[in-house]
């Protein structure tokens, strides 16, 4: 099939268009939830610098993700993004609707709003720190750290952060601990961390990270088509 064949179908199918960026942690996890829902939506990989005018025409907030639905509605922050892709299709359970405990969800929520507003300024402090190489570096680290020992107990006690099931609160936090992983790489190797290890190992080296973490040429270059998602595991 050529590329306008494909284009002229993907309009036909009125597909979510998601603008994205590849290494943005909050489009990252945008990405992780369409691509565990096994649906399949246009992507648009752009760069902040030179942002589409149909992106910003979208979100005048024009930051990523952008997720826009065939009815022309917008959904412009990432947990939104991932709980319309998971309400739409979760084959996976991650939002353990299956559960007796009603009370799971708001659980995941909660412990998503903690990192999402308190362990991602301390991380921004640490990635700072050592970008400008400033002697505060332990003392952020020691931040971020309170948040990791939370995390290393919930995984001390069953495989995931919730249970012994992946759920929406693993992939929600994923991209962020990956950061933090990164900023002090030898540190972290030998850090007193081993479940959180194991755990984000275990996705960094899952096919399911490799596809959604994989590089597209900008929307911007060439307007090409890209399909994303699907139920293609």
């Amino acid at each position: 099939m050529n590329k306008t064949s494909q284009i002229i179908n993907v309009e036909d199918n009125q597909l979510a268009t998601l603008y994205s960026l590849r290494n943005c942690p909050y489009a990252m996890r945008a990405r992780i939830a369409i691509f565990k829902s096994q649906q399949t939506i246009m992507l648009r990989d752009v760069v902040l610098s030179n942002k589409p005018d149909e992106m910003i025409a979208a979100s005048p907030k024009a930051t990523v993700p952008i997720l826009v639905l065939n009815d022309g509605r917008v959904i412009d922050e990432s947990l939104d993004v991932m709980l319309w892709a998971l309400k739409e299709a979760d084959p996976d359970n991650l939002l353990h609707r299956a559960s007796n405990d009603e009370n799971r969800l708001a659980e995941m929520l909660a412990l998503i709003q903690t990192f999402d507003d308190e362990f991602k300024l301390c991380l921004e402090q640490y990635k700072c720190a050592k970008r400008y190489k400033e002697i505060n570096i332990v003392e952020c680290r020691l931040a971020c750290e309170s948040y990791i020992q939370v995390l290393e107990d919930r995984l001390s006690s069953h495989l995931f952060l919730m249970s012994n099931q992946e759920s929406l609160a693993d992939i929600a936090l994923l991209p962020f601990i990956r950061q933090f992983a990164r900023v002090e790489r030898q540190w972290y190797l030998q850090s007193p961390y081993p479940s959180v290890k194991q755990w984000l190992k275990n996705y960094l080296q899952s096919s399911m990270f490799t596809k959604v973490m994989a590089k597209y040429p900008l929307w911007l270059e060439n307007h090409e088509v890209v399909l994303f998602g699907g139920s293609g595991k």
